[in-house]
């Protein structure tokens, strides 16, 4: 996004107002611009960490994860890949043990499971939260007990928390953007929201609506809520379909849904449109299939990634590195027709819902991380990209 690369350092602190605190903006401008620009209109909390009860530890710490759901296949490949990455750390003798919880959606108990952690002398708590504000008091206490809480794939406001996060008011513009451009500036496009009520949702919809309005001849001609679910999706497309006869040309969503629309538009016999999303397998495989037809411009929202950013942001903590602020903004990979065969797999079919690729290339290359700690190009313990699992081995 031009945007990014233009706004002046001195608007940072102007753009993410309300998000930061001074000393916070003072940290964020210690990075290279590009990646000060991923906090352009973010509405997650960012602060200066506060590192006083922390010391790294002299031996083998014991590594916990508390999960707030494993109810679907993304949640489930997050957690394998984190797992996968903190057992090299076993081997080495780095850490004695990878312990998790999974609180199944239920706030109070993932309070309960973290504030067990605690009892239990974590060296470190890994999380993916089940809400920004509710594990705010148990994640200070860790915080008191000397302990790191990391979250990955969702935020919390405490700033006691270290956040490894995404913008996603700036992919939500990146993917409008990007479609109003494929569309040739002029032409109507439906909007698939997730669930409604989400932060994330909220951040998404703001930046698409903003990159919209840079094109005038770009109409929104519906918004629904499809909900991040295949058949929740698939039904609200058929029914969009169904009460507007006129021309379709582009879908903006943000989910993994987007072979299921093109089944939609194939069902209801109108032209495949352009479909912004976070690629999967099913759509690798389905865009395999119909190399003429499925059109596709977004980006790689994937559980492999955020695992790995999750475990490399925490080992760092744990070697005694220090970020210059407890989020870190994490850019989203770019995904279109050039890139294809570097995402592609030949396990991935268009059935193939349970698959998910994995980047061709590092997403967090290491200056990228060496930047949010302040230049230190020592690596993650136990990382090495080359060693990541292939998506079909």
């Amino acid at each position: 996004m031009k945007l990014v690369q233009t706004t002046a350092l001195a608007t940072i602190a102007v753009l993410v107002a309300g998000a930061a605190s001074a000393d916070s903006h003072s940290a964020i401008k210690k990075l290279p611009a590009d990646l000060q620009g991923q906090y352009e209109k973010s509405t997650t909390p960012v602060a200066v960490p506060d590192r006083s009860n922390f010391k790294a530890p002299d031996g083998p710490y014991k590594w916990c994860h508390s999960e707030s759901y494993q109810g679907n296949p993304w949640r489930v490949a997050l957690t394998n890949e984190l797992k996968r990455l903190v057992d090299g750390l076993v081997e080495q003798g780095v850490v004695s043990s990878f312990e998790m919880s999974d609180s199944n959606g239920d706030a109070s108990l993932q309070i309960s499971h973290i504030r067990s952690f605690i009892e239990k002398d974590c060296g470190i708590i890994t999380s993916v939260p089940g809400s920004a504000t509710g594990l705010n008091a148990a994640i200070e206490a860790a915080a008191e007990a000397g302990i790191p809480f990391v979250t990955g794939a969702s935020a919390v406001t405490s700033e006691a928390a270290y956040n490894v996060d995404s913008n996603y008011y700036k992919w939500g513009h990146d993917m409008a953007k990007n479609l109003s451009e494929a569309l040739g500036g002029k032409g109507n496009v439906v909007m698939v929201e997730g669930i409604a009520g989400i932060s994330i949702v909220d951040q998404q919809r703001a930046g698409a609506q903003d990159a919209f309005a840079m094109y005038p001849d770009i109409k929104v001609v519906r918004m629904v809520n499809g909900d991040w679910t295949p058949s929740v999706t698939k039904s609200v497309i058929l029914q969009t379909l169904a009460t507007n006869p006129g021309a379709i040309d582009g879908v903006w969503t943000t989910g993994s849904e987007t072979r299921v629309i093109a089944e939609a538009f194939e069902q209801a016999g109108r032209p495949l449109p352009v479909i912004t999303g976070s690629v999967s397998g099913d759509a690798l495989g389905y865009w395999k299939a119909n190399p003429d037809k499925f059109k596709f411009t977004g980006g790689a929202v994937l559980p492999s990634w955020i695992g790995q950013s999750l475990f490399r942001t925490s080992s760092r903590i744990m070697a005694g590195q220090e970020p210059l602020v407890n989020t870190l903004m994490i850019p989203i990979p770019a995904v279109d027709s050039s890139g294809f065969d570097g995402w592609y797999g030949d396990c991935m079919k268009p059935d193939s819902a349970e698959i998910f690729p994995v980047a061709p290339n590092d997403p967090l290359p290491p200056e990228v991380i060496a930047a949010y700690f302040g230049g230190n190009t020592t690596p993650a313990p136990g990382w090495d990209y080359s060693q990541v699992t292939p998506a079909c081995p």
